[in-house]
C-alpha cells in the first residue's frame, strides 16, 4: 500500500532475522531529517493475506535497525455510523479474535506476561490527533478495534454481536503487531484508515470498494506522516520503551 515517493533518499535494506525474511526488503530514508524505516506488511503487490504477515520479522527488523517508534497505517471497517468512510482513528484498544497467530517473542525459554491495559503509545496517539487537526483531517482520537483473523470478511451476525459491544471499527492485521512492538518496548500507535461500514447497514463489503476508498486515505496518511514525524520528540515520555521492565518471569 505504502511506495517509497514520500522518502528522501530511499533505499532498499535487505535485513534477516531469527523469525525469517520482512514481508518485503525494509525501504530506508527520511522525512525532514529523520531516519524513517518503511516495510509494507502485505509485501509489495498485497501478495500476504493477513494470517501469513510475518508480524514477527516485521518488527524485529525495525528493532534491529534501531528503531525506538512504530506509526501503523491500516484499513479499518466502520462498525458505528459516526466513524465515517475516509475518516482517521486513533485507536485507543483492541479485541483480539484472531487464532492462528504467534503472538509473541517468548515463546521458548522465557515467559513474557506483557501488560496491554493501555496497548497503544499515548504520547503518539497525543501527536498524531494535533497533526490531524493542523491539517484539517476528519478523525477520532479514540476507537476500539475489534481484529478479526480473516481474509474472509464478518457475515452479518458478527458484525452485529461486534456493534453490541460498543466496538467501533474492526480490521485484520492490528494483533499481534502492537502487542509484538510492546514486547520490543517500541511505541506503537495506529492510523486507522476508515474504508467502509463493514456489513451491519445491509450492504455486502468487497475488496473493490476497500481499495476504492483505501487510495484517497493512503494521501491523507502520507500528509499525516510528513507532519508529525519531524514533531516527534527524540526522549519518549511514555512507559512504552521500558515494558519489560515487570513482565519476564
Amino acid at each position: 500500500m505504502y511506495d517509497a515517493d514520500f522518502l528522501s533518499g530511499a533505499r532498499a535494506v535487505d535485513v534477516d532475522t531469527p523469525y525469517g525474511k520482512p514481508s518485503q526488503p525494509v525501504i530506508a530514508g527520511k522525512i525532514g531529517g529523520v531516519d524513517v524505516i518503511v516495510i509494507p506488511r502485505h509485501g509489495k503487490g498485497h501478495v500476504l493475506n493477513p494470517t501469513n504477515v510475518n508480524y514477527r520479522a516485521n518488527v524485529w527488523a525495525m528493532k534491529q535497525l534501531g528503531v525506538s517508534r512504530i506509526i501503523a497505517p491500516c484499513a479499518v471497517g466502520s462498525l458505528k455510523e459516526e466513524f465515517r468512510p475516509g475518516d482517521l482513528v486513533f485507536t485507543g484498544q483492541f479485541i483480539d479474535r484472531t487464532t492462528k497467530r504467534a503472538s509473541t517473542f517468548y515463546d521458548k525459554d522465557k515467559v513474557c506476561h506483557i501488560s496491554m491495559a493501555e496497548p497503544f503509545c499515548p504520547e503518539l496517539r497525543k501527536l498524531l490527533g494535533a497533526s490531524a487537526e493542523r491539517l484539517g483531517l476528519p478523525y477520532h482520537k479514540v476507537g476500539t478495534n475489534v481484529v478479526i483473523e480473516g481474509p474472509r470478511f464478518s457475515t452479518l451476525a458478527e458484525s452485529s454481536l461486534f456493534r453490541s459491544w460498543n466496538c467501533d471499527t474492526i480490521n485484520m492485521t492490528m494483533v499481534p503487531e502492537c502487542v509484538l512492538a510492546r514486547e520490543a518496548e517500541m511505541c506503537y500507535a495506529a492510523v486507522a484508515q476508515v474504508t467502509d461500514y463493514d456489513c451491519w447497514k445491509g450492504e455486502a463489503v468487497t475488496a473493490e470498494a476497500v481499495v476504492s476508498t483505501l487510495r484517497s486515505n493512503v494521501e491523507k496518511t502520507k500528509k499525516l506522516l510528513l507532519d508529525i514525524i519531524p514533531k516527534i520528540p527524540g526522549k519518549a515520555s511514555c512507559s512504552c520503551q521500558s515494558a519489560l521492565k515487570d513482565a519476564l518471569l
